[in-house]
Order: structure tokens, then C-alpha cells, then sequence
């Protein structure tokens, strides 16, 4: 069964929400996708944007979420991450991207509704 991890990320407080993503989707993406290759399936990134339209601050700003295809994987990809040089390099970047104390890291447990067809 695989094994989700779903982290909630906030941008620095000194950087827009188009340099955040901008910054993201162009480098901090191409670490991700090095150091995850190896073992996930899935490295998603879902940047927020508030429905009611307004650009107050808000708690997070991108759900990240990444899926690996069992525990097994999950346990090497992080025992790899835990080499002293590449989580020199993530933790570098992600100094320069996210409020780091704010970051919150999940293990996923997901329900799904059959939900019925739209009526005719």
C-alpha cells in the first residue's frame, strides 16, 4: 500500500507569492525531483490560491505532497535525505524559500466518497 506525506509550506515573509512560485516551480522542484526520483511516485506541489480572491496574509502556501509506493521506500528515500551533504543543500535551499519554523509535515490517511452522478 503506498504511503503519502502531505507538507504545508509558507513562503518568506520577503517574497511574493509569483517569486515564491516562480523560485519553486524552477529550482527548488529540480532538488526535489534528484532526491525523491529514486523512490516516489508521486512529488506534487499545489500552490494555494484563496477563493475569495484576497491577498491577505495566510497560514500556508503550497501543499506539497509526495507518494511512495510502500514504507520501505519511504524509510531509504529517508535515510537518504539524512546524508549530511544533501540535507545540507535542501536545508540551504529551503532557507531561501520558506519560513522554515512554519513548516508541517504529515502522514496522510485518505477516505474517498463514491459520490453519485449528476442527475440528468
Amino acid at each position: 500500500m503506498s504511503v503519502t506525506i502531505l507538507t504545508l509550506l509558507k513562503r518568506r515573509p520577503d517574497m511574493s507569492k509569483a517569486d515564491f512560485i516562480a523560485y519553486y516551480e524552477t529550482h527548488h522542484r529540480l532538488i526535489g525531483e534528484r532526491v525523491l526520483g529514486p523512490w516516489a511516485i508521486r512529488y506534487e506541489r499545489k500552490h494555494l490560491h484563496p477563493m475569495d480572491g484576497t491577498d491577505a496574509d495566510h497560514d500556508f502556501d503550497v501543499a506539497m505532497e509526495i507518494e511512495f509506493p510502500d514504507e520501505a521506500a519511504m524509510a531509504e528515500c529517508f535515510a537518504a535525505m539524512a546524508d549530511e551533504q544533501t540535507r545540507r543543500e535542501i536545508t540551504e535551499d529551503e532557507e531561501r524559500l520558506f519560513d522554515r519554523p512554519r513548516m508541517r509535515i504529515y502522514r496522510v490517511e485518505t477516505h474517498r466518497s463514491a459520490l453519485p452522478p449528476k442527475p440528468a
